[in-house]
């Protein structure tokens, strides 16, 4: 049991649950079944990267040289039109910083060129995404956010760089800190209909891959995806990255990825600012798999939340909706960037 207490730093951080969303699996699925997706004007920018792979970024807000800029990153199955990311990058806007949304290789509404893809554990494409942002705006103070598995290929990243971190300050929410934790809790009760949900958009999302490189003669590719062997039976998340992700990534098996790819074992290294939200009734995480005070460094503050689900903390009225996330990150970014001016 870790000693966590959510502590807010102002009394406009408190997270008020909504009273007709009771539990976490309302919480959970709300927003991405009910709201109205936020209406933005984006510029899509394809960053090339140095294996002959893209990933494609979306910008939206203001462009002068040295406005703040914040990088989002979606988690799995999502991508830059996840309704969380453009309700953050709304507000980002409405306060006059800018930001980018990644989107993760193949997630973009186009196949990547190569048969890898994207995974928890992907910082190096995250690293070459901010080597571009600083070489692109160097006079823009850069910041980044990252939900769920962006969260978890964030917190990797910031521990990996430590003192040389270019970033000056992250949000991590709903974090899975414990890859083969959360790949067992998301196997249990109603979670299942998560799990089931994740199994038939990335099986989806490899078949894609494979129709993509047969149609345009990419043999070698084509092989590459074959020899991992059939597509039918994976339904668990044990199944799918034993199977898929760790061969086609250099791991030697699931628990090798999970164990090298887990965010939790990286937070003692982070130096920045950093501010992790989080919710004890998660549906796809163990409350035991948060981690411990003692393995946060110090830059690090942890906000557990007793309700919020998984990517949900929603709060207001039925007629008005509210959204913490959207309130708490461009205000707690902003008190940071106060700190450092």
């Amino acid at each position: 049991m870790t000693s966590f207490q959510f502590n807010p730093d102002a009394s406009r951080a408190a997270f008020l649950p909504a009273w007709w969303l009771p539990g976490p699996h309302l919480q959970t699925l709300w927003s991405p079944f009910c709201r109205t997706p936020p209406q933005l004007e984006r510029q899509r920018e394809r960053l090339w990267l140095e294996d002959g792979d893209f990933l494609d970024l979306d910008w939206h807000g203001p462009h002068e040289a040295s406005t703040p800029l914040v990088l989002v990153l979606h988690g799995l199955t999502g991508s830059s039109s996840s309704l969380y990311v453009l309700g953050l990058q709304q507000k980002l806007a409405a306060q006059g910083w800018a930001s980018i949304a990644i989107n993760w290789r193949g997630c973009s509404g186009e196949p990547n060129l190569l048969p890898r893809s994207y995974h928890s554990g992907a910082s190096e494409d995250l690293a070459a995404t901010v080597a571009h942002l600083r070489a692109s705006r160097p006079l823009a103070p850069l910041y980044a956010v990252g939900f769920s598995l962006g969260g978890n290929v964030l917190l990797k990243y910031l521990g990996e760089t430590a003192d040389d971190c270019p970033l000056q300050a992250a949000v991590a929410v709903s974090v899975p800190y414990r890859l083969d934790q959360c790949a067992d809790r998301i196997g249990l009760g109603f979670s299942r209909v998560y799990q089931a949900h994740f199994m038939r958009e990335m099986v989806a999302y490899v078949k894609s891959k494979q129709h993509h490189f047969a149609y345009h003669g990419q043999s070698d590719h084509l092989s590459t995806l074959e020899q991992l062997g059939p597509l039918d039976g994976l339904r668990t998340f044990w199944d799918f990255d034993g199977r898929i992700t760790a061969p086609l990534h250099g791991f030697a098996d699931a628990q090798d990825y999970y164990r090298r790819a887990s965010s939790r074992y990286y937070l003692g290294g982070i130096r920045i600012p950093t501010l992790l939200i989080q919710a004890a009734d998660d549906p796809f995480v163990f409350r035991h798999s948060l981690p411990e005070a003692h393995e946060l460094s110090a830059s690090t503050q942890m906000e557990l939340h007793p309700n919020g689900g998984h990517v949900g903390f929603i709060e207001g009225t039925p007629k008005t909706p509210a959204y913490y996330l959207e309130r708490r990150i461009p205000t707690w970014l902003r008190g940071q960037s106060k700190l450092r001016g």
